[in-house]
C-alpha cells in the first residue's frame, strides 16, 4: 500500500476525513511555496498537491491560471519543482502529489521525470489531460518508481470509462463533482454525495473529491460521503494576496485549520 493510500485509510480508522490541499509551485516564489507547504501542514493538511505551472492549464479556472502565470514569470520549470520537493523532504514526510499537464512531463523526459520524482520524494502524480487510454507509457514507469498515478472521474464518465480509470489508477480515486474547471461553484450537494457513495461501491481505494470546494460548509458536505476533500482555488486566492498582505500565511493557516476541523467530526 502506498503512502498516499495508507494516509487516507489510517485517517478513516480514527474517523477523520483527509484534507488534501493544492498550491502552485513558484507562486509567489519557490521559497514562499516551501514556507506555504510547511504552514498548511502545520495547520492540518494531510496531503499536499503541488501544481507545476503551465501556460495552457485546460482544467483550471481563472484563479489557478493566474497563479501559473505568476509562477511562469520567474520562470519556474519542472526541474525547479522537483528541487522544491527535494528541499521539502528535509523538513516534512507529508505525502506530496505533483499535478502537471502532459507537456511539462514530456519536455523533461518521461523516464527521467519518474526516476527523479522518486529520488526527491514525490508520492503521486495527477495529469488532468492524460486519459487512461493514453497512459500506457506512463503507468509502467510510475509503478517501477513506486509513484501513484491518480486519474479523475467526472459526473459524465460512463460505466466503462469508470472501470478503466479504476483499473489504471492507484493511491486514490479523484472524483470531480461538476462539469467545469477548478474554482467553479459547487451545487446539488445531495446528488454529489449520492454519486460519491455509488463510486465507492466500485473500488477498495479511497475516493477523494475536489473542484468547487471553497469553504468549511462545502468541505463538511463532501466529507460526509468522500474519504478525502481536495481544496485548491480557495487557498490559491489567499496566496494571491501575498504582495499586499503581509499576514497571508496566517490567513492561509487559519483557513486550512477551519477546513480540517470540520473533517474531524464527519461520520
Amino acid at each position: 500500500m502506498s503512502r498516499i493510500e495508507s494516509t487516507l485509510k489510517n485517517l478513516l480508522l480514527i474517523r477523520e476525513k483527509a484534507l488534501i490541499t493544492y498550491v502552485m509551485a513558484g507562486d509567489p516564489n519557490l521559497k514562499a511555496t516551501a514556507d506555504i507547504v510547511l504552514e498548511i501542514e502545520g495547520a492540518g493538511a494531510d496531503i499536499v498537491e503541488i501544481g507545476v505551472p503551465f501556460s495552457d492549464p485546460i482544467a483550471d479556472g481563472p484563479t489557478i491560471q493566474k497563479a501559473a502565470d505568476r509562477a511562469l514569470a520567474h520562470p519556474v520549470s519542472m526541474a525547479d519543482v522537483l528541487h522544491l520537493v527535494e528541499s521539502l523532504r528535509k523538513e516534512t514526510k507529508i505525502p506530496i502529489i505533483l499535478m502537471s499537464y502532459c507537456n511539462p512531463i514530456l519536455a523533461y523526459g518521461l523516464s527521467a521525470f519518474f526516476k527523479e520524482s522518486r529520488r526527491v520524494g514525490v508520492n503521486g502524480v495527477i495529469v488532468p489531460d492524460l486519459p487512461p487510454e493514453e497512459a500506457k507509457d506512463f503507468l509502467p514507469l510510475a509503478r517501477r518508481n513506486q509513484i501513484d498515478m491518480i486519474f479523475l472521474v467526472a459526473p459524465t464518465s460512463t460505466p466503462d470509462r469508470v472501470e478503466k480509470i479504476l483499473k489504471a489508477g492507484s493511491g486514490f480515486v479523484y472524483y470531480v463533482p461538476l462539469t467545469g474547471v477548478t474554482g467553479s461553484k459547487l451545487s446539488g450537494m445531495d446528488d454529489v454525495q449520492k454519486k460519491i457513495k455509488a463510486l465507492k461501491t466500485q473500488t477498495d481505494r479511497p475516493v477523494a473529491t475536489g473542484f468547487g470546494i471553497s469553504n468549511p460548509e462545502d468541505a463538511k458536505g463532501i466529507g460526509a460521503a468522500a474519504d478525502g476533500v481536495i481544496v485548491g482555488s480557495a487557498l490559491v486566492k489567499i496566496i494571491g494576496t501575498a504582495s499586499e498582505n503581509p499576514a497571508y500565511l496566517s490567513d492561509l493557516s487559519a483557513f486550512v485549520s477551519s477546513l480540517k476541523e470540520v473533517l474531524k467530526s464527519v461520520d
